[in-house]
């Protein structure tokens, strides 16, 4: 354990932590499509979005000043939360390099510091892909890092991809006016994932030390076609239609891990 670091004041850092989760599906016809996204609609509405927020809250030891929550119409939802820190003080490990717990099974504001989640379901009119975006941001100031909620947020969410960014911006001085652009040691946003992400996932990273900037992404190692099929099971389609299909949800996968419109992959990427 790293001695912990004496402030002049407030620790300024601002600590940032988005990504972004995508949820594939096939399904067939126009009915099992609008079918697939009221049940995400339903699944990620504005309530259960405040509840994980909260959990959220929670885990890295904030208190929550304001909820605003919003479901829209046709589809998707938000959520904001105004937190602060915590009156007690937040226990050092909140900034250790160790995975945060684990999930036992709307918008808030927090000062100074916030939480907040939108998600965007939508589906392709003609080639039966549909999808299921979550953005989500925790961005706190003072010695609560958002770091410890990310297996939380990850366990909460059916997740194909996962798109990780954590940020530290700004500066705080210790007791001898010294600067101090990060407050804590870290390598890999990976170190803060439980070992179970890290086995189903296949991980790269992305990051830029001297500038405090940290970025990891995520795609699910296994592929198992029934668990993408809304609405039927490989039964209802013959050998050839299956693989088809499995080709299809793999470049629609590959392209939203790869953040571009590929024709032909190369064979690394297949």
């Amino acid at each position: 354990m790293t001695d912990k670091l004496q402030l002049h004041g407030f620790n300024n850092l601002t600590k940032t932590l988005s990504f972004n989760i995508y949820d594939i599906c096939y399904a067939i016809s126009q009915k099992h499509r609008q079918e697939y996204i009221e049940y995400i609609d339903e699944a990620y509405n504005a309530e259960r979005l405040t509840n994980i927020l909260t959990d959220v809250s929670t885990i890295i030891g904030a208190t929550i000043l304001n909820i605003a929550k919003q479901d829209y119409e046709p589809q998707g939802a938000s959520v904001t939360m105004l937190i602060a820190e915590a009156p007690t003080t937040p226990s050092h490990e909140n900034v250790l390099e160790t995975p945060g717990p684990l999930p036992d099974a709307v918008v808030g504001h927090l000062d100074k510091s916030h939480i907040t989640v939108h998600t965007y379901p939508e589906s392709h009119p003609d080639n039966g892909i549909s999808t299921f975006r979550a953005d989500i941001d925790v961005s706190t100031c003072g010695l609560i890092s958002p770091l410890k909620a990310l297996n939380y947020l990850l366990h909460s969410f059916e997740s194909d991809i996962v798109t990780i960014d954590y940020r530290v911006r700004g500066f705080t001085r210790d007791v001898n006016g010294t600067k101090h652009f990060i407050d804590h040691p870290i390598n890999s946003i990976q170190h803060y994932l439980a070992e179970d992400s890290k086995q189903r996932y296949q991980m790269f990273d992305v990051n830029v030390y001297q500038e405090n900037i940290f970025h990891t992404k995520m795609i699910l190692q296994d592929f198992d076609l029934d668990n993408y099929l809304f609405g039927s099971g490989t039964d209802a389609f013959s050998k050839k239609q299956a693989s088809q299909i499995q080709n299809q949800l793999k470049h629609e996968m590959l392209e939203i891990f790869y953040g571009r419109n590929i024709n032909a992959f190369p064979k690394h990427m297949e």
